[in-house]
């Protein structure tokens, strides 16, 4: 694996803080991620979208696993460097741009598509919420994030780390958290401890992100401490609220964090019957 530290001194960069580029100097891990991203049973079968590609350490070992890695990468200080890295991998292909404007059907027209990066903490949310919104279209997403971020994907209900964010992604896909990643493992360390995630998409999802649904989410978590009764005050009319939770058997006197994604989607699902 080519060494994120040595390159960055042969081309005379440094990481960029506003970028949030911490790079991955552990082999040990680099090659974890690459195995979960696509396993040696899919060995040459999948393709990967790497969001943020860097210095190319983990497109190198992505590139031997998979049929085909399109590695998107912002930086367009980087881009000439991580290319000349990829020159020799003939089904690597580094595309400049914005992880957050990512279109996998574009980027791989074929699949089975895999998604996957080393999130920057700033726009962590955003690209989840992208992950969401494309994953009828994909196979697997492998994303290391904060650690605390994937203890609040993989939470359950009735948890303190439960929350909004929970819900949306497990509405989408089934989350399991992979390991841990000491700061130690990066150019330069952050802060903070990460940790891997999979996420595989539900088929189907357990809940369509609606409007209400969306509202219903927003407003339980907004005021934790509140009972959805006045939570969701604002949602619809009390008594429409009324008739829907006791249709799908929840209690106005709960408080957000006890119901999980299903409820969520059935009394969503009420609410919107009750307007057409």
């Amino acid at each position: 694996m080519s060494d994120a530290r040595a390159i960055l001194k042969r081309v005379g960069l440094a990481p960029k803080k506003g970028f949030g580029q911490n790079f991955l100097v552990s082999s040990h891990v680099v090659e974890a991620i690459a195995r979960a991203c696509v396993p040696d049973a899919e060995r040459g079968t999948a393709n990967v979208i790497e969001l943020g590609a860097g210095l190319g350490v983990l497109t190198t070992a992505l590139a031997p696993r998979a049929a085909r890695v399109v590695a998107v990468e912002r930086d367009r200080d980087l881009v000439p460097v991580v290319r000349e890295e990829m020159a020799a991998h003939a089904n690597v292909t580094i595309v400049e741009g914005d992880a957050q404007a990512v279109e996998p059907v574009e980027l791989l027209p074929e699949g089975p598509r895999i998604l996957a990066g080393n999130l920057p903490y700033h726009i962590t949310g955003r690209l989840l919420e992208r992950a969401v919104i494309h994953a009828d279209v994909l196979d697997r997403v492998v994303f290391m994030v904060q650690l605390e971020v994937a203890d609040r994907l993989a939470a359950a209900p009735g948890t303190k780390a439960y929350g909004g964010l929970t819900v949306f992604v497990n509405a989408a896909f089934e989350v399991r958290k992979l390991f841990d990643v000491s700061p130690g493992s990066f150019h330069p360390p952050p802060e903070v401890t990460s940790a891997v995630v999979e996420l595989v998409p539900r088929r189907p999802r357990l809940a369509e992100e609606t409007e209400t649904f969306r509202a219903l989410v927003k407003g339980a978590f907004g005021a934790r401490r509140k009972t959805l009764r006045n939570a969701w005050s604002r949602v619809a009319e009390p008594e429409a609220i009324r008739a829907a939770a006791e249709a799908v058997g929840i209690s106005l006197d709960a408080r957000g964090e006890t119901l999980d994604v299903t409820a969520y989607a059935a009394m969503a699902s009420r609410l919107d019957a009750r307007k057409t």
